[in-house]
């Protein structure tokens, strides 16, 4: 059988629930649309996902760890959800009243509460009745008012165990966090004018620009700080570009790494950073604190626009910050943005790495235990996505987690930090290697 529910709305759907798969058990179309054959399918199996489909589009359903029976009597499900897929965004109404969650109905198919029922009465139909035992009260924003069902699908859900073996190697020890930051400290650009490599960061509203700074800023500090404005907001809370100078401690030296905060790129035209703004900033030509005008790039002409930029105001490395949670999701519009800035890049021969954020939270087997996030499968998954996305090699795709609720520093997450922060260095030096080269073949035709 080949299910109906998408490889990305599978995916969504799987995040949710931890590290588990779907396995198709009903197909309507295949098996019936009869209770007897959802019944002769799908009792005693569970948890399950029940999904409706109609002709408007609509994909809807309920989840529940309750396996079927047709008892007749309601049963206990604290975990039970409707849902409606809006794109590929998943909608949720947790359930209410946990001892009303399923009703285990011999003469229908999925029968959720008093709220949602598919294969109703043995027919290709859907009732449904919202507000009883169910958090959701819009009819219409979950089905469209079409009732009529042309396929409905019921998938066990189960666990999948975790990679015996990571896909890239990381040794978790304090040992490992200490040689990073003495790697890092003791960095030098391969190009003597340049004493501080710069680091671009570009990312969507949200992404965790302004939050990784703070979050490498915490480890050397060697306790959690926040310097950079972050948060969350529909709009972005970075109006000014920013160059950010870290230092070994609080009255340590600066470290050889300048992180350059922009304003978040937004979907709608006129609105977040200016793709027009990106060349003026990896020439060099934006001043510290300018302030963005997202309407208008920076005039040339402009009294604090650097005419002369040299080699150490330019940007050497540019890193976009992309969520874990969102890479499915990403809006054409913004995907357009970053391509538009991707092309720019290119031109200018500055390499690009790609940090993924909030693998914790798009992962709860990553969440469990930030060592997992190489284990899993799921974040390899938004890692490839993303790679393909921004076109990038997967080899250029770093996961982080950053510093946003706890108070205290965790070594684990500090090693992906850091180890973020030392391939932003090679590419740095990968840059630098190219200019000597150019340098060096423009010298041997004079």
């Amino acid at each position: 059988m080949n299910p109906k529910l998408t490889t990305s709305q599978q995916k969504t759907f799987c995040s949710q629930l931890g590290s588990v798969k779907l396995q198709l058990l009903y197909k309507a179309s295949i098996h019936g649309f009869t209770a007897a054959a959802f019944h002769q399918r799908c009792d005693t199996r569970g948890p399950t996902v029940s999904v409706g489909y109609n002709a408007s589009g609509f994909v809807f359903g309920g989840y529940t760890k309750q396996p079927f029976s047709q008892s007749g009597q309601y049963e206990y499900d604290d975990q039970a959800f409707l849902f409606t897929f809006s794109g590929e965004k998943l909608l949720k109404y947790p359930v209410d009243s946990h001892d009303y969650a399923v009703k285990m109905a011999g003469n229908s198919g999925p029968y959720f509460g008093d709220d949602l029922v598919l294969v109703n009465g043995s027919k290709p139909v859907v009732y449904i009745n919202p507000g009883h035992y169910y958090d959701f009260d819009n009819a219409a924003e979950m089905h469209g008012n079409d009732l009529n069902l042309t396929e409905c699908e019921v998938y066990q859900v189960e666990e999948t165990t975790e990679m015996e073996k990571p896909w890239r190697t990381v040794i978790w020890e304090s040992e490992t966090r200490t040689e990073l930051m003495e790697s890092i400290k003791s960095y030098k650009p391969t190009v003597s004018s340049v004493s501080q490599s710069r680091v671009l960061l570009i990312g969507p509203v949200g992404a965790g620009k302004s939050s990784f700074f703070n979050s490498i800023n915490s480890v050397f500090r060697g306790h959690v700080t926040s310097q950079a404005i972050s948060g969350s907001a529909t709009t972005s809370l970075t109006t000014q570009f920013r160059s950010y100078s870290l230092k070994a401690g609080r009255e340590g030296k600066p470290l050889p790494v300048i992180l350059c905060d922009t304003m978040g790129l937004e979907e709608s035209t006129g609105s977040g950073l200016n793709v027009d703004d990106i060349s003026n900033i990896l020439k060099g030509h934006l001043p510290d604190r300018y302030q963005f005008n997202p309407s208008v790039p920076l005039d040339s002409e402009a009294p604090s626009y650097r005419k002369s930029p040299v080699l150490k105001d330019k940007i050497h490395c540019v890193t976009y910050i992309i969520d874990a949670c969102k890479v499915s999701i990403m809006p054409t519009k913004l995907e357009e943005k970053l391509e538009a800035i991707r092309r720019k890049v290119n031109l200018m021969g500055i390499p690009q790495l790609v940090l993924l954020t909030k693998v914790d939270e798009a992962c709860p087997l990553v969440k469990e235990d930030v060592r997992n996030v190489y284990k899993s499968d799921y974040i390899k998954e938004m890692m490839q996505e993303v790679s393909t996305r921004l076109g990038v090699p997967l080899s250029c795709v770093v996961p982080v987690k950053n510093y946003s609720e706890e108070l205290e520093l965790d070594p684990n997450c500090d090693i992906l930090l850091l180890s973020a922060v030392k391939q932003m260095l090679r590419f740095a030096d990968n840059y630098f290697d190219d200019i000597s080269d150019q340098f060096s073949k423009m010298e041997l035709k004079e």
